[in-house]
């Protein structure tokens, strides 16, 4: 098996003390930022019973608002990662909340179907800009604990995730399309946390120039071919899991109806039982990794939901709810230990590893979506349940990658394989 050496020098005191201690309350606003940001994204697809009822869509056109919005909103993120990987900008942060600001305001007053992809589009782009930067700050802020600050910061996002559809329904679908301006209070909001943050950051790269050229060189001792394999085989993980994310998600409630004949009420129930266990499991999986190795954690969170997943199509009411729960805690806490297994690959490049599985990650989701629908209507509901419960098993491919001991480095010594 592959080793990885980590070495890393330290000559100023000062420099220890700045990177030792995380920094909870910038990780809280941060994530907080993401809940705002992650919420606002959300909206999109809620709307489309009220944008296709009030302008006459066909399912073609709002597969267009679809396709906008995840291009914009995934595609454009590894160029930012790239870029800003190279030029950061502490602005960059309040910029992209200001997009999507622009866009939620855009959307309210939209009138003809032209100005709703425009409207979508920003609001896309303004989540491609927010990402990338947010998880360096993150990471800056991380004290050494990459993935639990990690998980912190995804755990915003997967919260707003989940409480924006119902914000939609108690507001937007009674009222109208015009209320949609409502959640540009929420990007304002946004706009002032992450301008505060903004100025934080602004000090850790000041701070940064002033020690880079004497106080820290850091050395990945892999190939360039090996880190590229590696990179692959972290993004086949993503695609296992978002896509069984996706039936989740998007199928879950129609999969309890069609085959327990549960009220809708009580399938939003179910539904929300499992975001919020994935909640949960994002929280933990980074604290896990931290301690236990990351590798480790994705070996359990991905291969580990196995077993539930390929059983969940055949079990009662019950025990459906039951492993549902189960699968949301064991496979979300896959991502974060994903995502800071990268940056310790390209530890020089987190911008552009951020955008490219953030970006990576809603292409999946919004692609799966989409295939796992035909599927459906070619066959039945459960069948998808009963063809993506293989999915997790592609965790075994986790074995392909390098013993990392990321969660302890110490200076001056040659950190060895788990």
């Amino acid at each position: 098996m592959m080793n990885i050496n980590i070495y890393i020098m330290e000559n100023s005191k000062s420099h220890a003390v700045q990177t030792t201690a995380i920094v909870y309350p910038i990780l809280f606003m941060i994530s907080f930022s993401h809940f705002l940001n992650d919420l606002i994204q959300s909206t999109i697809p809620s709307l489309y019973p009220i944008l296709k009822g009030e302008f006459r869509l066909s399912f073609a056109q709002i597969g267009m608002i679809t396709l906008v919005f995840q291009l914009t909103a995934s595609i454009f993120q590894p160029f930012v990662g790239y870029y800003t990987d190279k030029k950061p900008n502490p602005r960059s942060l309040a910029i992209g909340m200001g997009l999507s600001m622009a866009g939620l305001l855009l959307l309210a007053a939209a009138h003809q179907y032209y100005v709703i992809l425009i409207s979508v589009a920003l609001i896309g782009m303004g989540s491609s800009v927010f990402h990338p930067e947010a998880s360096r700050v993150a990471q800056l802020a991380s004290g050494g604990q990459k993935g639990l600050a990690q998980s912190i910061f995804q755990v915003g996002g997967n919260s707003g995730s989940a409480i924006g559809p119902l914000l939609v329904a108690l507001i937007v679908l009674p009222l109208g399309q015009g209320y949609v301006g409502l959640f540009a209070v929420a990007a304002l909001i946004g706009i002032i946390v992450l301008w505060r943050i903004g100025n934080w950051y602004a000090e850790r790269l000041s701070f940064k120039k002033k020690v880079s050229h004497s106080d820290t060189v850091i050395t990945v001792q892999l190939s360039r071919r090996k880190i590229m394999f590696s990179i692959s085989v972290l993004l086949a993980l993503v695609f296992s899991k978002y896509i069984y994310l996706a039936s989740m998600t998007n199928y879950f409630t129609f999969f309890l109806i069609d085959k327990f004949h549960v009220s809708v009420q009580d399938s939003q129930l179910y539904l929300f039982m499992f975001l919020a266990s994935v909640a949960v499991g994002t929280l933990l999986g980074g604290r896990l990794g931290d301690r236990y190795g990351r590798k480790k954690i994705i070996w359990i969170s991905i291969l580990g939901a196995a077993p539930f997943t390929l059983c969940l199509p055949y079990l009662s009411l019950f025990w459906t709810v039951a492993f549902a729960v189960l699968i949301g805690l064991i496979i979300a806490s896959a991502f974060s230990a994903i995502l800071v297994f990268a940056t310790d690959l390209l530890p020089n490049k987190i911008g552009l590893v951020a955008g490219l599985f953030f970006g990576f990650m809603f292409g999946m989701g919004g692609i799966g979506s989409a295939v796992l629908g035909a599927i459906a209507d070619d066959t039945s509901i459960e069948y998808v349940f009963k063809i993506c419960a293989f999915l997790p098993l592609m965790g075994i491919i986790t074995a392909f990658l390098p013993n990392i001991k990321g969660n302890k480095i110490t200076a001056g010594t040659n950190t060895q394989s788990e």
